[in-house]
């Protein structure tokens, strides 16, 4: 496994093995099971994978976050080369945003301003969209791999990916979840044992709303009224738990087709954030 700080590096580093697929694993570091589901997925598809590891100031609408985000770079890269990552391209923040950058790319409308893009502001997904740009134009993948958990960034990404015309094909890996069923998260290591049995309601929540549906429940708003009391009954308010078409993120009345659950709630002083995609009828 090699390590690469610029864009020139990793390029010339992807020169001789573009005979064969490419995988890209974008990640913003301190690694855990649920980065390793993605990396077993690159390796098993691609001749070549690629991971990269850089917190992208450009996402973070709260500099305390910003701050907060744990950087383990010597455990990471372990990690990746024990999941049998080929290149790690791990750039400093100038790399990324030289002296002069003026670009951004921005999805308009619901899908970008509702939920997260709510909650953590207008900013965040114009930071997403724009490092995943630049990192797609500087491996060049042929594919590049996402969690379910993060659907509305999933959701972005491929809007701008159909719209601009990039040619790569995503990769979407299921949630992955701890034994307890609470999604992996770099942002877990933050809970108290409490908080953790605590934010253990979210999965409840959703599984909630996924019997009832099962049941023969379709009105969205009794589905939702499902999922907040079992967060209530936790004493979690939670910031959003929405029901929305899974592309376009509009608000939907009934279970007529597939629909995504989306949950965001504080649990101490951490953000933890779930879904699940409820069938159609």
């Amino acid at each position: 496994m090699i390590v690469v700080r610029t864009v020139a590096d990793l390029r010339a580093a992807l020169y001789p093995r573009r005979t064969g697929a490419v995988g890209l694993v974008p990640t913003m570091g301190a690694l855990h099971e649920g980065h390793a589901t993605l990396l077993r997925a690159a390796r098993a598809a691609d001749d070549t994978v690629v991971m990269s590891l850089f917190v992208n100031p450009a996402q973070f609408n709260e500099q305390a976050d910003l701050a907060a985000y744990p950087r383990t770079e010597e455990a990471d890269l372990a990690l990746a080369a024990s999941e049998g990552v080929d290149i790690v391209f791990a750039p400093e923040a100038a790399e990324m945003y030289p002296a002069g950058f003026a670009t951004t790319v921005s999805v308009s409308g619901t899908l970008a301003d509702t939920l997260e893009g709510a909650e953590r502001g207008r900013s965040h997904f114009d930071g997403v969209a724009t490092v995943v740009t630049k990192l797609l134009l500087a491996a060049l993948p042929d594919h590049a791999y996402f969690g379910a958990k993060d659907a509305q960034q999933v959701a972005v990404i491929r809007r701008f990916v159909t719209d601009l015309g990039i040619p790569v094909e995503l990769v979407v890996c299921p949630t992955s979840r701890d034994a307890d069923g609470l999604a992996r998260s770099s942002r877990n290591t933050r809970l108290s044992p409490d908080e953790r049995a605590q934010a253990l309601a979210i999965p409840r929540a959703l599984s909630g709303i996924q019997d009832a549906a099962t049941a023969g429940l379709r009105d969205t708003a009794a589905l939702r009224a499902q999922g907040l009391a079992h967060l209530e009954a936790a004493g979690i308010h939670p910031e959003y738990v929405a029901l929305v078409d899974p592309v376009t993120f509009a608000p939907v009345d009934e279970v007529a087709q597939p629909v995504l659950v989306a949950i965001a709630a504080r649990v101490g002083a951490t953000r933890l954030i779930d879904n699940i995609v409820l069938g159609g009828a």
